[in-house]
């Protein structure tokens, strides 16, 4: 049987990120979470972020991972934990997603007419890697940022 595909059966009652919730003015109700979980939903972070987010060719994710790391940055400095972490977030998912179009034409990586069955790989654009080897080196240089790890470590120790 195929693997079924996470946003099947998606439960929005029990997920920790609510669209309704302005995390800046409560960070408290953060959680950092897996890999890049609440990206499209914590605001005003997602318009604050998402805005810049691209990765059409290398060119364009150059640009705009080097805007996303500028605000992670930026974010660190105004000691806003949330913020940094949700322009590492996106970071990671200009990766996931630029990879995703690499490997599966169009980026659709299931058949949902024919009960999700994984498509053909290596069937998307080649350029797509280039995008996203760009958005992998700012992804890590961006874990790598001590004080953000730190600042990391100590939100999911207290917070979640």
């Amino acid at each position: 049987m195929a693997e079924k595909p996470s946003y099947i059966d998606f439960d929005g009652a029990s997920y920790p990120w609510k669209a309704q919730v302005d995390y800046r003015k409560h960070p408290e109700l953060y959680r950092v979470g897996k890999g890049e979980q609440g990206v499209l939903i914590c605001e005003p972070y997602k318009t604050e972020i998402g805005k810049h987010w691209r990765f059409k060719t290398k060119m364009i994710a150059i640009e705009s991972s080097e805007k996303i790391y500028r605000l992670f940055t930026d974010y660190l400095a105004q000691d806003d934990f949330v913020g940094a972490d949700m322009a590492r977030k996106y970071l990671q998912m200009g990766f996931t997603r630029a990879r995703r179009y690499a490997n599966y034409k169009g980026g659709k990586k299931y058949d949902k007419e024919n009960a999700y069955k994984l498509l053909e790989k290596g069937t998307g654009e080649a350029q797509k890697a280039d995008a996203a080897a760009v958005f992998f080196a700012k992804w890590k240089q961006a874990e790598a940022n001590a004080d953000y790890a730190e600042r990391k470590r100590e939100w999911k120790q207290k917070i979640g």
